[in-house]
């Protein structure tokens, strides 16, 4: 790539590479010179490069936006985020799949930087990995682990299976479905999911629990929290 501003020498950026090792620093010099740098990631300071996803990826990552946007927008003081660009510490900017998280000013452990970069831990990230075995599956959940992402989902192609992880003493442990099968964040009340429904592509019963969520005492007092502060 040319940089060249008239009357200067010429500036040319080395291509970023799958696999390079490199620091935060030119990892971003690097990236700014990609036609598309929301596909580049830094991961344990290794430069990832996502081939070509098959369609199966995108639908799965279009149910779970949604699914999230739809509680986002009933509930003040929130943020969701597509394939954002967040900043862990030195070594990891990472671009998940999906994010939702409380705004700084009401108490979010995360915050907006230049070029609406997010510097800390979301309060929940979602991701959309082919198999047990993929990147999203192993390697970034070890990152979203020690960083403090509270609540973590991972949805496997696949395997047909989606696994709804909670932060506990330094660990993801299962979050328990209740005695109805639903799943219930403890992180934001009132985001409940029906997981069966979402697999199968049951968009109405998905978005019917969702709404009970929504409509739940827990949710109301939820945002009246959030209001307050």
């Amino acid at each position: 790539m040319d940089t060249r501003i008239p009357g200067s020498q010429k500036v040319d950026i080395p291509r970023l590479e799958h696999g390079d090792t490199l620091p935060l620093g030119e990892f971003r010099r690097r990236c700014a010179a990609m036609p598309d740098p929301k596909k580049a990631e830094l991961v344990e300071g290794e430069v990832y490069l996502p081939s070509s996803s098959p369609p199966e990826h995108g639908d799965a990552h279009a149910l779970l936006g949604t699914w999230l946007k739809t509680y986002r927008s009933r509930t003040a003081h929130l943020e969701t985020r597509d394939r954002a660009s967040v900043l862990l510490d030195l070594d990891n900017l990472l671009r998940p799949d999906s994010l939702l998280m409380i705004r700084p000013g009401q108490g979010g452990s995360a915050r907006f930087g230049e070029n609406d970069l997010i510097q800390g831990a979301p309060e929940l990230i979602a991701e959309v990995a082919l198999s047990r075995v993929s990147l999203d599956a192993w390697k970034k959940p070890r990152v979203y682990r020690r960083s403090g992402v509270r609540e973590f989902i991972l949805w496997r192609i696949e395997d047909v299976a989606l696994d709804w992880f909670v932060l506990r003493d330094g660990r993801f442990d299962p979050l328990p479905p209740g005695k109805d099968g639903i799943l219930r964040s403890e992180v934001f009340p009132g985001l409940w999911l029906d997981r069966d429904a979402l697999l199968r592509e049951d968009l109405p019963r998905v978005e019917a629990i969702l709404g009970q969520g929504i409509a739940s005492a827990e949710h109301t007092a939820f945002v009246d929290r959030l209001n307050r502060r």
